[in-house]
């Protein structure tokens, strides 16, 4: 029977929609040149690469052609290997054919198998199908080794670098120890050089009068205007100019001369103590941000130059005081300003045992302080951080407030 439908009828009847379901699809390539096969294995494959037949083909994809042209979709299990160009099915893994190379398995399931064998299926396939040419072994200048002599000599080094101190931090603590100790003898001068002083010395027990007619409040008067001469900015006239209740001056000349002698040395070392004192709070403040316990380190060395400094003076006093007194007058002072007779007033005023007690005092000062900062700087085992910290039962350490 001939079909006498029009032809523009026929073309006008409905197609059937394609098969867009892609759940029962494999991780394989539809085409053998997604493979990612060489460029030399690329020519072989397509010449022998042949068209497949529509049979063929519907018969791959599981699909059937009914003959009123109405496609139904028959879901199927694909191959495990690639169609050749006889329709036949490789296995994974075969040779290519006219290479002696052995290709990469293609599912996913082979390629587990080849990535827990120690393989890397996608690194090797690169690395043949890459123009750029690898080394197998590298011969960079990086991977050689120097010689065990450099190696040890450069490490030697390293070790020395990370061990070794900073030069300032220990500058700064020898020069806390040394000036520590003059400090500590400049502030104790200080002290004897005081009113206060003078009214305990012309009031204790035991104190020698006066015997040419100072009362110890004439005493008191007059030896405060000789002290405060020595601290304030007044010329030698503060003292010339004062006289006795008979009108007679109180200071001759020689003793005002002297008393102006006295002052400079006494302003000079003041004002070299007050440096002093700035420069030991720079270099503690200094040595607690660039130097661990190097404060500490400091104040017991100094402690310790200044027990011993006292105790040398203190046994040159004690064997012999009328020449240690006369060699410190050397030191500042010119031969002959400074000796008087009995009944001029600095000698009515400030008597041998006065500068006895001075002595004393300065030496008591010095010693109880540096004795309390030695015990204070003493480098005890958790001062120098070799006691561990006490840890609580989690392992935290334990809180020591």
């Amino acid at each position: 029977m001939k079909d006498e439908t029009p032809a523009r009828a026929r073309r006008a009847e409905p197609q059937p929609d394609p098969i867009l379901d892609t759940s029962g699809d494999s991780a394989e390539p539809a085409f053998s040149w997604m493979t990612g096969a060489t460029d030399a294995e690329r020519p072989a494959s397509d010449e022998a690469r042949e068209p497949v037949s529509a049979e063929s083909a519907s018969a791959h994809s599981g699909s059937t052609v009914e003959p009123d042209g109405v496609a139904e979709a028959h879901r199927g299990t694909p191959p495990r290997g690639a169609v050749d160009a006889h329709g036949s099915t490789a296995a994974a893994g075969a040779a290519a054919p006219g290479t002696g190379k052995v290709e990469q398995p293609e599912s996913r399931a082979d390629r587990k198998a080849a990535e827990a064998a120690g393989e890397d299926p996608e690194a090797s396939s690169s690395q043949e199908s890459s123009p750029v040419f690898r080394e197998q072994l590298p011969t960079s200048a990086l991977q050689v080794r120097p010689p065990q002599e450099e190696v040890e000599r450069r490490n030697a080094q390293r070790e020395s670098a990370a061990n070794a101190k900073p030069v300032a931090p220990r500058v700064m603590q020898v020069l806390l120890a040394i000036f520590f100790p003059l400090v500590l003898l400049i502030l104790a001068v200080r002290a004897v050089t005081s009113p206060l002083f003078l009214w305990v010395e012309y009031n204790r027990p035991g104190f020698p009068g006066d015997g040419y007619g100072f009362s110890t409040d004439d005493r008191m008067t007059y030896g405060s205007y000789a002290v405060d001469y020595l601290s304030n900015w007044s010329g030698p006239r503060y003292l010339g100019d004062l006289v006795h209740r008979s009108g007679d001056k109180l200071f001759k000349d020689g003793e005002v001369s002297h008393m102006a002698d006295v002052k400079l040395v006494i302003l000079s070392t003041f004002g070299a103590g007050v440096l002093l004192v700035l420069f030991c709070l720079i270099a503690i403040l200094y040595l607690r941000r660039r130097s661990s316990g190097g404060v500490r380190r400091g104040l017991f060395a100094g402690s310790l130059i200044t027990l011993v400094l006292i105790l040398g003076l203190g046994t040159l006093a004690v064997l012999g005081w009328q020449q240690f007194f006369t060699e410190f007058h050397r030191i500042f002072f010119a031969e002959g300003s400074w000796t008087f007779s009995m009944d001029d007033t600095l000698i009515r005023l400030f008597p041998g045992q006065f500068w006895i007690d001075a002595g004393m005092v300065i030496g008591g000062l010095v010693v109880v302080t540096a004795l309390v900062t030695l015990i204070l700087s003493w480098p005890t085992r958790r001062r120098r951080g070799l006691v561990p910290e006490k840890t609580g039962a989690a392992g935290q350490p334990a809180d020591q407030s």
